[in-house]
C-alpha cells in the first residue's frame, strides 16, 4: 500500500507523519533513513491497531495541498509498505 508521508527538516534533522495514521511518526538524520523508518513504523502501527481490533483505515488515493502552504523545510512523499492483510474503508 502507498501512504502519503509529510516530512519537516529542521536545523538538519528530519522528521516525518503519514496524515493517515496521525499517531505514526518517525525521525532520523536525513531524508532517506526517515523514509525507512517511517514505512517501518507505518508496519508496525497498522499491525497494533489489527492487534487491538481497529479498523485500519484505506490509504488516501489522493490530497488536495496547496503548495503555499507547506513551510520552509517541509516536503510531501509517498512511501510503499508491504501489509499483506486487507484493510478497512473509512
Amino acid at each position: 500500500m502507498r501512504y502519503l508521508v509529510r516530512m519537516f527538516l529542521y536545523n538538519g534533522d528530519c522528521s516525518a507523519m503519514v496524515p493517515d495514521l496521525p499517531e505514526c511518526i518517525a525521525a532520523g538524520d536525513t531524508v532517506e533513513e526517515v523514509r525507512i523508518l517511517i514505512a517501518g513504523a507505518i508496519e508496525l502501527h497498522v499491525d497494533q491497531m489489527r492487534q487491538s481490533g481497529e479498523a485500519v483505515p484505506e490509504p488516501s488515493k489522493h490530497l488536495d495541498l496547496n503548495v503555499y502552504d507547506l513551510g520552509d523545510g517541509e516536503l510531501c512523499t509517498w512511501v510503499e509498505v508491504d501489509i499483506r492483510e486487507a484493510v478497512s474503508s473509512r
